[in-house]
């Protein structure tokens, strides 16, 4: 009965497992490298349909005008939608793939507890100390999604000129990441990207490194702090 009367979210509960065992499935290839490469696609279409699902939750009327997309821009959703369409066609990388399924699991686990509590409060005791487990350590989960999606991308640079990638990912991926950065739900992104830049300060002015090391760290920054988008 809870999960008939709550359809939607019970579909997301349901594509959100299905993501996550696909990834499991690309990441831990049991069944060979062939199939591997089908599942990473299946997982990050999973991901597109359950993000696409989410989208019409938050925004249920759609409208086609600028400020419909200006306004789905602002939902995780949109950018986790934009994501796997990025990826889903592409040479399949292992960090790709984390986001969508730490994502997945959280959520899902999320959903799992609603649906043992409707079930009986104390319901498969076992399942519940791991949901319990993994709720305790989501802040470091998402801290983990955060550190992927910064260095994913240099690594859609890499793959352009390693001849994996189209010339259209990196600029592609940049405005996925802006997205990250100004998020209004998951400020990760812009914590981990100040973590970052107070560590490799700190390293680089220490006396033993190098001059040369130095001024290249500090114009890489200057040069990604101007690319960062203002947040309100």
């Amino acid at each position: 009965q809870f999960l008939m009367a709550n359809k939607l979210d019970t579909a997301m509960w349901i594509s959100r497992l299905f993501t996550v065992y696909c990834s499991a499935l690309f990441v831990l290839p049991l069944l060979g490298l062939h199939e591997a490469a089908s599942f990473y696609q299946r997982a990050l279409l999973a991901n597109a349909f359950t993000s696409a699902l989410r989208l019409h939750q938050r925004l249920p009327h759609f409208q086609l005008s600028r400020a419909f997309l200006a306004q789905a821009l602002l939902e995780d959703s949109c950018h986790y939608l934009l994501y796997s369409l990025i990826f889903v066609n592409s040479y399949p990388v292992t960090m790709s793939i984390f986001p969508v399924l730490l994502f997945s699991l959280l959520h899902a686990a999320t959903y799992t507890k609603k649906v043992l509590d409707a079930r009986s409060s104390n319901s498969l005791p076992f399942l519940r100390n791991l949901l319990e487990k993994l709720n305790a350590n989501q802040q470091n989960i998402l801290k983990f999604i955060a550190c992927n999606e910064i260095f994913l991308m240099p690594a859609t640079v890499f793959m352009l000129f390693s001849g994996q990638g189209s010339l259209l990912q990196p600029f592609i991926y940049y405005r996925f990441l802006t997205l990250r950065y100004s998020s209004r739900r998951n400020p990760y992104c812009r914590t981990l990207f100040t973590e970052l830049r107070i560590v490799v300060e700190h390293l680089i002015m220490k006396p033993s490194c190098p001059v040369f090391v130095r001024r290249l760290c500090l114009s890489s920054i200057s040069f990604i702090s101007r690319l960062a988008p203002t947040v309100a």
